[in-house]
C-alpha cells in the first residue's frame, strides 16, 4: 500500500513533511512559525490550538506572544507575494521604457566592462566608474521572449520563497543574486561584451528553492530536474551569458543556506553576516577585474 501524501491542515493542496511541535498537525512553509525547538502553527502561537486528539494543547509549552515568524525569521504578511509583484512591475516598466527610447537607453544601462561608445565618442563601462551598470542590467530586457520567460520564472519561484523567507530577506536574496551574476560576467566575459536581464537573479532564486526544499525534507527530484534543464539551456543555446547564470546560482544558494539554516539564537547575526560576506566577495571580484582592465 502506497504512503498517503501529508498536506498542510490550513492549505490542503500543499504537501509537507513538517508538523507543529505543539498540536502535531502538518504545516507548510507559509504556516511555519519558529519556536525554541522546531516550528509551531499560527493557531498554537495565538494560544487556541487543539492537541493531537482534538483536546487542549499539551502542557509544558507556554503560549508565546511574539509575532508569528517564517522559517527564516521573517514576519508573516497578508500578501506574501508583494515584493515579487513589485519586482515584476519594475522589470516590465523598464522594458517598456527601453522599447520607447531604444538602443540609446539600453546602451546606457546594460552591463559592459569597458568599451568604446560611438554615441558619446568615449569609453564606457564598469571599469570607467559606471558601477550602477552591475545593478541596472539586472532590470533591463529587450526581447519579449526574454522578459516573458524571466518574469514567469520570477512569479513561480519568487512567491513561495518570499512567503518562506519574509520580504526583507527575499529582496536581499534577489538583489545579491543579480549582483553576483553581474560580477561574474564582468570578471570572465569579454570586456566589450554587453549583457542584460534578470537571469542571474532568477538562477539565484532557483538555487534558493533547492536549499529550502532540502531544509524542509521535500522531494528534491523536481527542482534538480529543473536546475539541470536550465543549465543545459545555459551552455547549449547561443547568446546566453552563462557567467551571469552561474554567478547568480552560486550566490543565491549560499545566501539562502545561511538564511534557512541560521540557528534561532543567532539568526540575525548569521543571516546578516552571510549577506555581508556575499556582498564583500562581489565587491572583491569587481575590484579585481577593474584593476585588470585599467592597470
Amino acid at each position: 500500500m502506497e504512503d498517503q501524501a501529508v498536506c498542510c491542515y490550513r492549505h490542503p493542496q500543499r504537501e509537507t513533511g513538517i508538523s507543529c511541535v505543539r498540536c502535531e498537525r502538518p504545516i507548510c512553509p507559509e504556516c511555519m512559525i519558529s519556536a525554541s525547538v522546531g516550528f509551531q502553527c499560527p493557531e498554537c502561537v495565538r494560544g487556541g490550538a487543539p492537541g493531537p486528539s482534538g483536546g487542549p494543547a499539551p502542557a509544558g509549552h507556554p503560549v508565546r506572544s511574539a509575532r508569528p515568524r517564517t522559517i527564516a525569521g521573517g514576519a508573516l504578511t497578508a500578501d506574501p507575494r508583494l515584493v515579487t509583484k513589485i519586482l515584476i512591475g519594475v522589470n516590465v516598466a523598464v522594458w517598456f521604457v527601453a522599447l520607447a527610447l531604444g538602443d540609446r537607453f539600453v546602451n546606457a544601462l546594460d552591463l559592459v566592462g569597458r568599451a568604446y561608445d560611438p554615441g558619446t565618442t568615449s569609453l564606457v563601462g564598469v571599469a570607467e566608474g559606471q558601477w550602477y551598470r552591475l545593478l541596472t542590467a539586472v532590470f533591463l530586457h529587450q526581447q519579449p521572449i526574454h522578459i516573458a520567460f524571466n518574469m514567469l520564472s520570477l512569479w513561480w519561484l519568487g512567491g513561495p520563497l518570499e512567503a518562506a523567507l519574509g520580504r526583507a530577506r527575499y529582496l536581499a536574496l534577489y538583489l545579491l543574486s543579480g549582483l553576483g551574476g553581474s560580477a561574474l560576467s564582468y570578471l570572465l566575459a569579454a570586456q566589450n561584451q554587453p549583457s542584460l536581464g534578470a537571469s542571474g537573479a532568477i538562477f539565484g532564486l532557483l538555487g534558493a528553492t533547492a536549499v529550502l526544499m532540502r531544509r524542509l525534507n521535500y522531494d528534491m527530484r523536481p527542482v534538480i530536474a529543473l536546475l539541470v534543464l536550465n543549465l543545459l539551456f545555459t551552455f547549449t543555446w547561443a547568446n546566453i551569458a552563462w557567467q551571469a547564470h552561474v554567478g547568480g546560482l552560486v550566490v543565491g544558494t549560499v545566501v539562502a543556506y545561511g538564511m534557512v539554516h541560521a540557528p534561532r539564537e543567532r539568526r540575525a547575526l548569521v543571516q546578516q553576516g552571510t549577506c555581508a560576506l556575499a556582498l564583500l566577495v562581489i565587491v572583491a571580484l569587481v575590484w579585481m577585474r577593474t584593476v585588470q582592465l585599467t592597470g
